[in-house]
């Protein structure tokens, strides 16, 4: 009786943390790429107080952002569905892609904003870029970490 009962607690843990995890994933999916746009666009125009103007000026740049970023997204996981690796040279290719994208993005957004707007931007995008970092390292950790045991067993003895 006991062990069914672990069982039966086991499996409703183990279905409750899948459902979280399937919920986590789809909450970007339900929004239109438009509806992003407007979403981010409102979000940085509370951040940097933005003029009527800044906004519509913005709106395209975001939306194109947007649409590169599904295209890409869709690429990666047609290639991930075929398991087929990326090359060196195809990763090469991508990363300077990406950072031109961004360059072009900086001086876009350079000449739009004014000098307090552009340093609140260029401070926003370092917080994006620690934070996925941080996440990344995490990421590493957590797989790094599957085998060993938490805390050192050297010390608890003392």
């Amino acid at each position: 009786m006991k062990k069914l009962v672990s069982i039966l607690v086991l499996v409703f843990a183990v279905t409750f943390t899948t459902q979280a995890q399937k919920k986590r994933g789809e909450r970007d999916s339900k929004l239109t790429a438009e509806q992003h746009t407007t979403l981010v666009v409102k979000k940085m125009t509370l951040a940097l107080d933005l003029s009527d103007k800044q906004q519509k000026q913005i709106k395209p740049l975001i939306m194109a952002k947007m649409a590169e970023r599904k295209a890409s997204m869709e690429k990666r996981k047609a290639a991930r569905a075929d398991k087929k690796r990326p090359t060196a040279d195809e990763m090469y290719a991508m990363q300077t892609k990406r950072l031109d994208s961004q360059i072009l993005m900086k001086k876009r957004m350079k000449d739009i904003l004014n000098k307090e707007q552009f340093a609140k931007f260029e401070k926003m995008q370092k917080g994006k870029k620690r934070m996925a970092m941080k996440k990344m390292k995490g990421k590493k950790g957590a797989k790094n970490n599957k085998g060993k045991k938490r805390g050192n067993n050297s010390q608890q003895g003392k």
